[in-house]
């Protein structure tokens, strides 16, 4: 929800650290690894009980993963000296940087997620291991809906037109990046009300599923089918087979 209206801000900072990084030789791949071992350390951290010193690791797995995009954009250029093919976006769109890196990126993104409420489950297992476990559950509708649809967006050439530096189509809900980040950080600080706010967000990423879910139905049942290169040929192939047979049948009927 805050997404749209988040990004626009941060991007020209992100972009003046991705162009320190590019002036240092560093990889998006490189930037995205630190910032995914940002985040285990911050994890282990809320598990001994230490989750506002946690903070500073989430701030810095969550400054990583605005980086790895922007410096992949950025290598993508033309006449950069670190050019690489261009589609990714998020790590990657159709302005900059690999696939793999985008799929690095998105994969370890969802893990992150999943394994900060288990860091605060650790901590304390009676009093925060139900509420890890509902938010993990709603994480996984979430992240299923945006996936499953992303997949099918990229088949019919969707693109969201205020993410389309994503590497894959954005599906945007109440609980987005930004909302979840808040989240995160509300019980960085607040760790003894971790189970409400844990709950509360369930609550959130649940009637975003349904949006989500709702809205990429709708939408991919009304989509035209997109005539592939190989569903092309596998037609000239059947309508060729079928001028053959209706010949046949008329050289057949004449005798």
């Amino acid at each position: 929800m805050l997404d749209k209206h988040v990004v626009p801000l941060i991007k020209p900072p992100l972009q003046g650290i991705a162009r320190s990084c590019q002036r240092r030789s560093l990889k998006p791949d490189q930037v995205t690894l630190v910032g995914f071992g940002f985040g285990l350390v911050g994890i282990a951290l809320i598990a001994g009980g230490f989750a506002q010193v946690a903070l500073v690791f989430l701030l810095l797995n969550r400054l990583a993963d605005g980086v790895d995009g922007e410096l992949a954009r950025l290598q993508a250029l033309p006449g950069s000296a670190k050019n690489q093919p261009v589609n990714e976006a998020g790590q990657g769109s159709a302005d900059g940087g690999s696939d793999a890196g985008g799929y690095l990126d998105i994969t370890l993104d969802f893990v992150f997620y999943a394994l900060f409420p288990l860091g605060f489950a650790l901590a304390d297992p009676a009093a925060n291991a139900l509420p890890a476990a509902i938010l993990i559950a709603s994480f996984v509708g979430t992240g299923a809906s945006f996936l499953a649809f992303s997949s099918l967006a990229a088949k019919n050439n969707l693109v969201h037109p205020e993410f389309s530096y994503k590497s894959l189509f954005y599906l945007n809900g109440l609980a987005e990046g930004t909302e979840t980040v808040l989240v995160f950080v509300l019980m960085c600080l607040f760790p003894a009300q971790f189970g409400l706010i844990a709950v509360f967000f369930a609550v959130v990423c649940g009637i975003t599923t349904i949006n989500r879910v709702t809205f990429g139905y709708l939408t991919l049942r009304n989509q035209k089918p997109v005539l592939t290169e190989s569903s092309a040929e596998s037609n000239k192939v059947t309508g060729a087979q079928l001028s053959t047979q209706k010949l046949t049948d008329n050289d057949q009927n004449e005798h």
